[in-house]
């Protein structure tokens, strides 16, 4: 059984550098965003990934994640996942022995730039980056499946 145990930060937009490689552009949508549960497709590069996430509790919850075709992936994100899709651009950044995933948002969610850091258990101590700013690990409008419902750009308070 996988479970997925991390927080999650907006970043201080003029603090943020993205490093010298470029990052991964992501392009994701929803089959399903129960509450209960959640069923992302998702397509990086070359690859597709079906991923099937429970509810979250704190900061965990279940994940299970399957590589699937990236032709695949397209159909699916193209005629079977409402918009709009979540498009972002991932860089990975190390800091303090951990490795940070910094999402910098494009099409309905521009703007927004979120840091998330994957631990070993909920209560690890984590050094958080000078560039990271206020948690919102616990408010659901930063999960990504919150964010195609209800994207960014249409927050009243967003800006």
């Amino acid at each position: 059984m996988a479970i997925e145990i991390e927080r999650k930060f907006l970043v201080k937009h003029d603090m943020w550098r993205p490093d010298a490689a470029a990052g991964k552009r992501f392009r994701q949508g929803y089959l399903s965003t129960e509450a209960a549960h959640v069923v992302r497709v998702r397509a990086v590069g070359d690859q597709g990934f079906l991923t099937i996430k429970g509810a979250t509790v704190g900061i965990e919850r279940l994940e299970f994640e399957y590589p699937i075709p990236v032709a695949d992936a397209d159909v699916m994100l193209d005629r079977l996942c409402p918009a709009p899709l979540i498009e972002k651009v991932r860089h990975r950044v190390a800091f303090d022995g951990r490795v940070w995933e910094v999402d910098v948002f494009e099409g309905e969610n521009a703007g927004l730039v979120l840091a998330e850091v994957e631990l070993p258990a909920a209560n690890a101590v984590v050094k958080l980056p000078p560039w990271v700013g206020l948690e919102v690990s616990d408010d659901p409008r930063y999960f990504n499946s919150n964010l195609a419902r209800l994207p960014y750009t249409r927050w009243p308070d967003a800006h």
